[in-house]
């Protein structure tokens, strides 16, 4: 993996991760870091150091971003920076919390706002000649988010634009490319945030735009090959995007030693084993399909506490995934599709990295299994999976999937499972989710399922009384899954859904649709 030409120091900011998707839109390969990591004996400060000193006029540079934080500059315990390990030796971009921290700590000063500046604002540039706000217009829309602002920049900076309530909106040391700007030009509010960090990763940094999937295919499947040599590895298929281009990039680099265990749980989608399991035999991979819904039913028997439910699935997995693994001779390392949000999420702000959330694929199975780890996707965000998917020719109904849980429809299913339930719940979400895709919204949605509630209602059905299930139809947008919202389906359409869904499942006789959003709600219902 070739390291980051641009580093961003993370002080806590909820928007830290937008930063780094915006500079990775720009084909430049940044990492998201500690600001506690940055020391003067860090190798991390080594590398940018080294790549900013050796960078010629044609690219290949590097520079530091600070993020912003829900933490106040003021506070003695704060999250704080040796800033003399960088100022001037590479070009820097303090974003709200990060400019204040430049401000305070170079002899300017901050204090509270009159006022909690958030919201949309019109950034008035003072110096249009700054290579920063090149190509911007002298009045732009930008967005505020801060409860401080910076009263007086350091002596030795230039004000170079503001807003009517936040004076010194930016500025820019007058010796070196230090920048510091009280707006988020990573959010869309901002209206021209992707111009001023192109100027800043390109132009003022000297970034290589060199960061596309086929690089990153290129390089992985190089760097995969000197790792593992003729090793054997095995990893766990779910069906979903991460661990399918997990799996292609691997069988890519080292063919036939790659063995994929696909574990059919009986808490799937109607059919979506058998069709999964056929698409991945077309790709070349050698998989392995073990259908262990009988151990799952019986490790799920009694339960209804959405946690035990969860525990009992995962080590019921784990027992199965292990039983197969065993069953292939001299594996060595066990794969896994951890992503980098995964990643970035198990590293503390305040100190050193902590064990990598068990959540995600096959947590608990290292311990067990007493293999070692590897993650060839631990560096890419989700729609850059995607990306790399695509670039694999990964077919199109595995790689536009939406994400579906890991305990499958044990949580879509209130109350105790049964296979009669699952049954049930399948035949009506394979309804809801054909019509989606019929009708063209399902790509226009970033998760659909359907619940069986632990409940029945009663309806007439003919000249006869019944009294059946209730199921309810949950469809949400979103980017990254931490907030959603519901998708507006058209009237139309869930009447057309809900009448197949009656007239077709017997046993379901009233159908609802869930329009609560995250927060309050959660998209799954367990």
């Amino acid at each position: 993996m070739e390291t980051a030409q641009i580093i961003i120091l993370d002080f806590g900011s909820q928007y830290t991760q937008l930063i780094a998707r915006r500079v990775r839109e720009l084909n430049v390969f940044c990492e998201i870091h500690p600001f506690s990591a940055l020391t003067a004996d860090s190798q991390l400060l080594q590398d940018i150091l080294s790549k900013a000193k050796n960078s010629p006029s044609g690219g290949g540079g590097a520079g530091i971003i600070l993020s912003g934080s829900p933490c106040s500059v003021r506070d003695a315990d704060s999250p704080n920076l040796d800033l003399s390990l960088i100022l001037g030796k590479v070009p820097v971009l303090g974003i709200c919390y990060g400019a204040q921290l430049l401000a305070q700590n170079l002899g300017g000063s901050v204090a509270p706002s009159a006022t909690r500046e958030y919201g949309r604002a019109n950034l008035q540039l003072t110096d249009n000649q700054s290579l920063l706000f090149k190509g911007m217009s002298a009045s732009s829309q930008v967005w505020m988010s801060h409860a401080d602002t910076i009263t007086q920049v350091p002596a030795n900076a230039s004000l170079i634009a503001g807003t009517e309530s936040v004076k010194n909106g930016a500025f820019k040391l007058n010796d070196q490319e230090t920048y510091g700007i009280q707006f988020h030009p990573e959010v869309t509010h901002t209206l021209e945030g992707k111009t001023l960090l192109k100027n800043f990763v390109i132009d003022i940094c000297q970034a290589d735009p060199t960061w596309t999937p086929a690089s990153f295919v290129e390089s992985t499947v190089l760097e995969l090959r000197q790792k593992l040599g003729n090793d054997k590895v095995v990893l766990g298929l779910s069906g979903g995007v991460d661990s399918s281009v997990a799996g292609l990039l691997l069988h890519r680099a080292i063919g036939k030693n790659l063995y994929c265990i696909f574990v059919d749980s009986g808490l799937l989608r109607k059919n979506e084993f058998e069709e999964v399991l056929h698409s991945y035999q077309d790709l070349g991979l050698n998989v392995i399909g073990v259908d262990a819904s009988s151990e799952f039913y019986a490790a799920l028997q009694g339960l209804t506490d959405p946690e035990a439910k969860r525990k009992a699935i995962g080590k019921t997995f784990i027992e199965v995934f292990d039983r197969e693994a065993h069953k292939i001779q001299a594996v060595k390392w066990l794969a896994q599709g951890t992503i980098y949000p995964d990643v970035i999420e198990s590293v503390s702000v305040k100190g050193p990295s902590v064990t990598i959330k068990s959540h995600h694929n096959v947590g608990g199975l290292p311990e067990k299994m007493n293999l070692k780890i590897v993650e060839p996707l631990r560096m890419l965000f989700k729609d850059e999976v995607r990306r790399v998917g695509k670039e694999l020719q990964l077919p199109e109904n595995i790689l536009h999937r939406h994400p579906f849980p890991g305990p499958g429809l044990a949580i879509r299913i209130l109350g105790e499972i049964t296979a009669p339930k699952v049954q049930l719940l399948q035949e009506a979400d394979a309804i809801f989710i054909e019509n989606l895709k019929q009708s063209g919204w399902y790509d226009r949605t970033w998760q659909a399922g359907t619940i069986l509630l632990n409940s029945q209602s009663v309806g007439v059905m003919g000249d006869e009384r019944t009294y059946e299930s209730v199921v309810a139809l949950r469809a949400v947008t979103s980017t990254d899954g931490m907030t959603a919202d519901w998708v507006h389906l058209p009237y139309e359409l869930l009447a057309k859904i809900s009448n197949e869904i009656i007239n077709r499942v017997k046993g379901i006789n009233r159908v609802v649709y869930d329009i609560s959003s995250k927060p309050p709600a959660t998209i799954e219902w367990e």
